[in-house]
This record gives C-alpha cells, sequence and structure tokens, in this order.
C-alpha cells in the first residue's frame, strides 16, 4: 500500500463557512499559479489538529460570476497548498420532489452542460484523458454520510448534479428536460471543478445543499435570488456544523485511494516525453508533478 501520507482537507464553498469555533493558527494566503489569480486568497488554519484550507468559490463577498470562476487557478492553488482532499459545498436547485429546500444530497455523478469555461488543466503540447466515469471519490462520501447522520440533518447518498452554465436561472423547458433524464439536482459551479480536481489528482467529494425546486414544481413560485439567499442562510449553520464534523473523520493518515483518485494521471499522459511543450510542463508542475518527475 505504500507509505501513508498525512491528509490536508480543502474546503470550496461559501464565505460564511469560513466562520468556524475551533479552527486556529490561521492565515489568508495568496497563492500565485500560472494559471492566473484564484477566487480569493486562501485561509490556512487547523481544526483539532487537523490541517485545513478554506476556499471562497466566489471570492469573499460573492463577486465573481460561476462563468468567469477561474476554477484551474482555483484547483492549482489548492494543490500548492498540499490539499489532498477536497469537499465542496454548494448551493443548488431541486429537480425531484423528494429534495425539498433545505435537503442535502451527497452527489454522486455529474452531467457537464456548462460552455463558456476552460475545463482541462491539458492542451496542445501536453494532452492527457482522465477517467471520469466515478467523478467523486467513495471514501469522502462515506466520511460525509456519516457526518450528516450523526448530525441527524436530511439527507440522500447518491445523485446527479446537472451543471449548467448560468448565470440566469433555467427555462421551465429545461427545467423539465434535466428532470427527464433522471437528474437530481442543478447549479453552475461543481464543473469543471470536479474534472480539474480529478487532473489534479486529488479526492473530491460533493455535497449539494438544496434552495429551491428550480421553476418545474407548479405549487413553488419560480426561483429568485431572495429565496435561495432566505434558505441558504438557513443552511449555512448546518454546513458548517458538517465541516466541523467531518474533519476529524478525515485526519487520520492513509494509503493511496483505493478507487484512484490520488493516481489519475499514472495512465493518462498521451504526449510522449520527447515532445512535450516545455512551456507547458512549467505550468503543470503542481497538478502533475508526480507523473512528470517519474520520467
Amino acid at each position: 500500500m505504500g507509505e501513508k501520507k498525512q491528509p490536508v482537507i480543502g474546503i470550496i464553498g461559501g464565505s460564511g463557512l469560513y466562520n468556524i469555533e475551533g479552527l486556529t493558527d490561521t492565515t489568508w494566503e495568496k497563492v500565485l499559479t500560472p494559471w492566473g489569480d484564484p477566487s480569493d486568497e486562501l485561509l490556512v488554519g487547523s481544526y483539532d489538529g487537523q490541517r485545513v484550507v478554506f476556499l471562497p468559490r466566489h471570492g469573499r463577498g460573492h463577486k465573481t460570476t460561476p462563468t468567469a470562476l477561474n476554477y484551474r487557478a482555483n484547483i492549482d492553488a489548492l494543490k500548492r497548498l498540499g490539499v489532498t482532499d477536497i469537499i465542496s459545498l454548494s448551493a443548488v436547485g431541486s429537480l425531484k420532489e423528494e429534495l425539498p429546500p433545505g435537503h442535502f444530497v451527497i452527489v454522486d455523478q455529474f452531467i457537464d452542460r456548462s460552455f463558456a469555461r476552460e475545463k482541462s488543466f491539458f492542451g496542445p503540447g501536453c494532452v492527457a484523458h482522465v477517467s471520469m466515469a466515478h467523478p467523486v471519490c467513495a471514501r469522502l462520501g462515506d466520511a460525509l454520510e456519516e457526518s450528516l447522520q450523526a448530525l441527524d440533518l436530511p439527507y440522500t447518498r447518491g445523485g446527479t448534479y446537472l451543471v449548467m452554465e448560468g448565470p440566469q436561472f433555467s427555462t421551465l423547458a429545461e427545467s423539465n428536460l434535466y428532470r427527464s433524464w433522471g437528474c437530481s439536482v442543478i447549479g453552475m459551479t461543481n464543473m469543471p471543478e470536479a474534472k480539474l480536481a480529478r487532473e489534479a489528482e486529488i479526492d473530491y467529494a460533493s455535497v449539494a445543499m438544496v434552495t429551491d425546486y428550480d421553476c418545474w414544481h407548479e405549487e413553488h413560485d419560480a426561483v429568485n435570488v431572495d429565496q435561495v439567499i432566505k434558505v441558504l442562510l438557513g443552511n449555512a449553520d448546518k454546513a458548517r456544523g458538517l465541516v466541523k464534523d467531518v474533519l476529524p473523520r478525515l485526519s487520520a493518515p492513509r494509503s493511496v485511494c483505493a478507487h484512484g483518485c490520488d493516481t489519475a494521471l499514472t495512465y493518462a499522459l498521451i504526449t510522449p516525453p520527447e515532445v512535450r511543450d516545455p512551456e507547458v510542463l512549467r505550468k503543470l508542475d503542481a497538478v502533475a508533478g508526480r507523473v512528470l518527475q517519474a520520467r
């Protein structure tokens, strides 16, 4: 199984997540990446001895739209700070009656309908193809489920997250189409976040926090920002409680992920070493350093 490593847990979500009682030795760190600036500085701290890194997905004050987020810089910055596992928390609309506002979904699949975002660290000069068949880490999902049970929070294990481009909400026709596909929730941020985490060989799990029924539900008004924010604020305390409970569950040193999350690049690089672009390789020093240094 190889030498065990001490995990560093990355949390991606809203700024309110970081106001956690018991978080110590905190510093906001500016991280430079070859992909540009992340959404914000990253808050590095310790919770009961566990190193944790918080990233405000939209920046403090929610200043950046889902489309404009620099997803590559965000994931690269987390990797540079040593993050081994990412817990992603995001607000979503529900596409199923049994997933009401206030419900949590431990996502296990995605359908990516975004179209205006950079989705890979790789490209001309160094091509790679990682598997996304199982886009989240089941080990992290198990820990999140244990925490949700312990906190007696309403949740569902498993569900498909439809990622739309935004920033507008869905049309009724779109909402009904996604329901016909069997999707559970709809949001704007988890892709290409999950794809890039896989390319960076960081274990990734997503917790979707339902704020509304999108626009398909005949007995509920069409979604609006006021409605979303009202439920979002109600979910904030629950989300902080979830983070506090799950961190100790992930703190033990561990071996390589049995699901292959942190070895995703082992057989992914297609471009032979002798023709790889040196400038591209310099940009990949953090996310692909493990495999590039081995050749």
